[in-house]
């Protein structure tokens, strides 16, 4: 826990690119940029207002403030094994900068987690004054903006395709709370490189202009995940703080997530919907996954929990929806959000599946309204202005149109969104999951490919053949080929190590 002495909120990559960049520019000693995954070619600024004088192109921009500030030095680690997702990305131009850049500009493959794990975490720190952590990589299909349209030209993947409408968060802090988690990704560089990045002197003025701060003058506390690995001690802060915030909710749980696989998050929300007088709750989820895998995979999983939780709401107090466009388009939810009632604020990179629990590396920042606090109203305050805005937002109307209908509903937020949900246009959709095949059914009630810790390659291997009914022969191939370089890679490692 750190304090800061401001904090905000950003929605949707449109504002967090451009907070970014500004950010960068305002960079004197370090640059720590730690993701799951990074392209090069991402333009950061597209309100056509850009200077064309300051490269617009992250990987550009980097090399253009290395050359302004002889004392600035840039350091960025990437998951090594993005590429199986995503083996065109913009990842080359990194290492053609490191080269030019010489001993001040460094790219890096993390490789420093279990065979079967991946670095989830989405940071980035500017001489430990200004920092960022949330769902948003700057990456390839990620920008939009809250509006969502449906046709919208800026959103582009860097070759110039369109992609589809994408909604995610991440926030802002500066303080100590930037220099805490200028600590955490020093420490991660350090586990996957061998060496640590020098801490930065004291510095100020970094905090980009036009960032307006939800919350000044707050403890921020740091959340992670961390497989046991390697001398690496097992953490599992993330699971811990959803359990403890869901238990300690009195009118409501709002939830966004890419997934919702978690098997223990779910049953804690069943308990809760079981009781009487329990909470409301909201989950925000997209429509399916993006890819076959993980449609699969998380997509039985979530199938068979919004079936349980359904069964479980006896007295009308869940609702499971996915955002559509105003051409009722699916909006794809990547943000990973929790708020319960007016306390607690939770933002970063870990979604509610099991994976995110204890086997990928994962960041979250979470503000707690304590009641001691003489600042408690205004805290509570700006955390319904966050939860209520996200959801005006959903729904395709103002947070005053949003506040009216709270206010209408006796503070209800199911009665709210029930009387601001449309039959068509921008909206909140009930999601209904499909019929599962016998096969999918097992697949999601085992949690095969969504454990809760590192398992061995070769059980991973095995799980992965009950997979063949399900895939493409095509698909089947290309992934038992992946699977095999995977275990061999992972052996190979093993015995290197030992």
């Amino acid at each position: 826990m750190a304090r800061a002495d401001r904090a905000a909120v950003i929605v949707d990559a449109a504002a967090y690119f451009v907070h970014l960049k500004a950010a960068v520019l305002r960079a004197r000693h370090s640059i720590l940029l730690i993701g799951w995954d990074f392209d090069a070619r991402i333009e950061l600024d597209r309100s056509g207002e850009a200077p064309t004088s300051v490269p617009n192109r992250i990987g550009r921009l980097l090399d253009h403030a290395v050359r302004r500030s002889p004392g600035l030095r840039v350091y960025v680690l990437r998951w090594d094994l993005a590429f199986l997702k995503m083996p065109f990305r913009g990842t080359t131009p990194f290492f053609l900068l490191e080269w030019l850049g010489g001993h001040r500009l460094h790219f890096h493959l993390d490789r420093h987690h279990p065979p079967s794990a991946c670095h989830h975490q989405k940071i980035a720190v500017i001489d430990d004054a200004v920092a960022f952590c949330g769902g948003i990589d700057v990456t390839g299909g990620r920008w939009d903006t809250p509006a969502h349209r449906d046709r919208e030209p800026r959103r582009t993947w860097p070759g110039g395709a369109p992609h589809g409408p994408w909604h995610d968060v991440t926030m802002a802090v500066d303080g100590e709370a930037a220099r805490a988690l200028g600590d955490l990704a020093r420490e991660r560089w350090f586990a996957a490189n061998g060496w640590r990045p020098d801490p930065p002197p004291p510095c100020t003025g970094c905090w980009p202009d036009g960032l307006e701060p939800t919350f000044r003058d707050t403890d921020v506390s740091i959340a992670r995940t961390q497989p046991a690995y390697d001398g690496l001690p097992e953490v599992r802060e993330i699971e811990a703080l959803y359990l403890a915030a869901i238990a300690s909710a009195r009118r409501s749980i709002y939830l966004e997530s890419q997934y919702f696989a978690a098997h223990r998050v779910g049953e804690a929300l069943e308990r809760r919907l079981l009781e009487p007088d329990g909470p409301e709750v909201v989950v925000i989820n997209p429509e399916r996954a993006i890819g076959w895998l993980e449609g699969e995979v998380m997509g039985a999983a979530r199938a068979l929990l919004v079936r349980r939780l359904r069964e479980a709401d006896r007295h009308d107090r869940l609702r499971f929806c996915t955002p559509v466009t105003a051409g009722g388009r699916a909006i794809y939810v990547h943000a990973k959000v929790l708020v319960v009632d007016d306390a607690l604020l939770r933002i970063g990179s870990s979604n509610v599946n099991n994976r995110s629990m204890g086997v990928d590396t994962e960041c979250d920042l979470a503000i707690e309204v304590r009641s001691h606090d003489a600042r408690a109203p205004e805290l509570r305050a700006a955390i319904l202005r966050v939860r209520d805005g996200l959801l005006a937002e959903h729904l395709g109307v103002s947070r005053d149109a949003f506040g009216a209908a709270l206010r209408a509903a006796d503070g209800s937020l199911v009665r709210a969104l029930d009387s601001l949900a449309q039959p068509s246009g921008r909206t909140l959709v009930r999601f209904e999951p499909s019929d599962l095949s016998e096969l999918e059914r097992e697949l999601g009630s085992t949690h095969a490919l969504d454990p809760h810790r590192p398992e061995p390659m070769s059980r991973t291997f095995v799980r992965s053949l009950r997979l063949l009914p399900l895939v493409p022969p095509a698909l089947a191939a290309l992934g038992a080929g992946a699977l095999a370089w995977l275990f061999w890679r992972g052996r190979t490692r093993r015995v290197a190590e030992e």
